[in-house]
């Protein structure tokens, strides 16, 4: 280093020391939760694997819709009615496992009609 570069380094504020140090742990902090975030967004995820059928039931009646993992890579949206799709959509029922049953009814889910048989664009 240069003489001059030396003394501006001496010559620093307690403060702007600080300032640097909480800037270095705000990036560590940052690269922590951009690590960990995949956890935290399954965590908030229901995994219908580990509910009853009942429970599955009653969330998907009480909150109109729901997103929950159905397997390891795999999530899917249930809905209690037509209510919570677009409006071009359709409800189909919708079976998936659950913790005390293979085939469980938790709702609905929307898909888009293959035609409309009666309606004109």
């Amino acid at each position: 280093m240069s003489p001059i570069q030396c003394t501006a380094r001496a010559m620093r504020k307690p403060s702007q020391v600080r300032a640097g140090r909480i800037a270095g742990y705000t990036t560590m902090l940052g690269l922590a939760l951009a690590v960990f975030a995949p956890t935290v967004a399954q965590a908030a995820r229901p995994d219908l694997r580990r509910m009853t059928c009942a429970q599955a039931q009653a969330m998907v009646a009480q909150r109109g819709a729901v997103v929950m993992t159905t397997g390891r890579y795999t999530y899917q949206r249930f809905v209690a009615g037509p209510r919570w799709c677009d409006h071009w959509e359709v409800v189909r029922p919708e079976v998936a496992r659950t913790r005390d049953t293979q085939s469980c009814v938790v709702g609905y889910i929307c898909e888009v009609p293959l035609f409309r048989p009666f309606e004109w664009d």
